[in-house]
C-alpha cells in the first residue's frame, strides 16, 4: 500500500469514529447545579 492509501484510510476511520460517537454514543446530559444550560426548567428541547 502507498502512504497516500494509508492516509485515506486513517481519515476515513478517523470520521466514522466521529459520525459514531455524535449520533449513536449517547452520554448522559450533565446539569450545573440547580440550573441547566436552558435555565431553571429543562424543558427537554436540546
Amino acid at each position: 500500500m502507498m502512504i497516500q492509501e494509508i492516509l485515506v484510510f486513517i481519515t476515513f476511520l478517523i470520521a466514522v469514529g466521529f459520525l459514531v460517537k455524535k449520533f449513536f454514543w449517547k452520554s448522559p446530559k450533565k446539569a450545573t447545579g440547580s440550573e441547566s444550560a436552558c435555565g431553571k426548567s429543562d424543558c427537554g428541547c436540546h
